[in-house]
């Protein structure tokens, strides 16, 4: 059974910093990359940043320079450094991991993890 288990979430003052970890278990095939979305009240889900196995990195815009993205291959675990945060941050996190099996791939997705900045 797959799972993908987040931490570090919580309520922060604008200019603070957080530390999002997601570990995954479970998935048999080969990930090709982990990645982190959020999704604000009343808004769509966004990609905030993915990084593939071979720590190729890509982020959105409004976070580039403040967010950063790593994992440890070893563990299936992904990290997301935030750094500078603003309100406009305030959402849920939510982890996620693609694999690619021998026909088909798959989407893996956490129970989210909420992020909240204070202005």
């Amino acid at each position: 059974q797959v799972q993908l288990v987040e931490s570090g979430g919580g309520l922060v003052q604008a200019g603070g910093s957080l530390r999002l970890s997601c570990a995954a278990s479970g998935i048999i095939y080969s990930i090709r990359y982990m990645g982190w979305y959020r999704q604000a009240p009343g808004k769509q889900r966004e990609l905030v940043a993915i990084i593939t196995r071979g720590n190729y990195t890509n982020y959105t815009d409004s976070v580039k320079g403040r967010f950063t993205i790593s994992r440890d291959n070893a563990k299936n675990t992904v990290y997301l450094q935030m750094n500078s945060l603003k309100p406009e941050d305030t959402a849920v996190y939510y982890c996620n991991v693609k694999s690619d099996g021998p026909t088909t791939s798959y989407d893996y997705w956490g129970q989210g993890t909420q992020v909240t900045v204070s202005s």
